[in-house]
């Protein structure tokens, strides 16, 4: 632990002999991982290399500090990247060769970043991944609607939230309003008129019993009364009783 910890900190701090170590004594985690998702109709050694790439995030975010083995925390990482992989993969059909100079420009530009500690130029990564620069920018842009909606928008722990699931969150809650309103709608219709404008003055424009009782010429305590009945018959109704 105290050796991996060593290394771990001589590797975030630029010594790419400390990290090329890392890397290699966690690969056989890396195939583990990998052996998961066999079966799926995807290259292993296309999934081995995402898998790395995940590897290599964790080596940077790993806080030495932290009362948990490496391998623990990096795990979540490793899978995270993988099925980032799978879903980006399964929205956007592209040619085979687009999709694995996508890996090499993706683990060409980790690499990189890792040995230079800077964000690498375009023509650097397009030299380390072996492609010209024609060729990278095609793989770029035949993934960048994909990695625009899963973008990461929370991480804790290694649990991501990706903006695709924000969107889905929405998009429920949307569809949830939306449907709660016809189903108040529809129950309105049955009420009268005088407890309709009761229950549009309370739940519509904010207004308290008694400012409702001043609009309806009666008490705040027959306004309750009213509410109370009105509201019990909605959830019966809303229930199927």
């Amino acid at each position: 632990m105290m050796e991996n910890a060593v290394l771990i900190e001589r590797a975030q701090a630029g010594e790419k002999e400390a990290r090329e170590v890392l890397i290699e004594q966690n690969l056989g985690l890396v195939r583990h991982i990998v052996k998961r998702f066999w079966g799926r109709g995807y290259d292993a050694e296309d999934l081995f290399q995402i898998g790395v790439i995940g590897l290599i995030k964790s080596i940077d975010k790993f806080d030495t500090s932290y009362d948990v083995k490496f391998s623990t925390y990096a795990v979540p990482l490793i899978t995270g990247e993988i099925k980032r992989f799978i879903r980006d993969d399964g929205m956007v059909k592209v040619s085979r060769t687009l999709k694995e100079n996508g890996i090499k420009v993706k683990c060409a530009k980790e690499r990189l970043g890792s040995k230079l500690n800077r964000e690498p130029s375009v023509e650097e990564v397009a030299a380390e991944a072996g492609l010209t620069v024609e060729e990278m920018m095609l793989a770029m842009e035949a993934c960048v609607q994909v990695e625009s909606i899963y973008k990461s928008v929370y991480q804790n722990d290694g649990n991501e939230i990706f903006m695709v699931d924000q969107l889905a969150d929405e998009k429920q809650n949307e569809q949830e309003t939306l449907l709660n309103h016809l189903v108040v709608q529809q129950l309105m219709e049955n009420l009268s008129e005088r407890e309709q404008t009761l229950i549009k003055l309370r739940y519509f424009q904010g207004k308290t019993q008694t400012e409702v009782a001043q609009v309806l010429g009666t008490s705040q305590v027959q306004v309750s009364r009213m509410e109370k009945k009105i509201l019990l018959d909605m959830r019966q109704k809303m229930a199927g009783t």
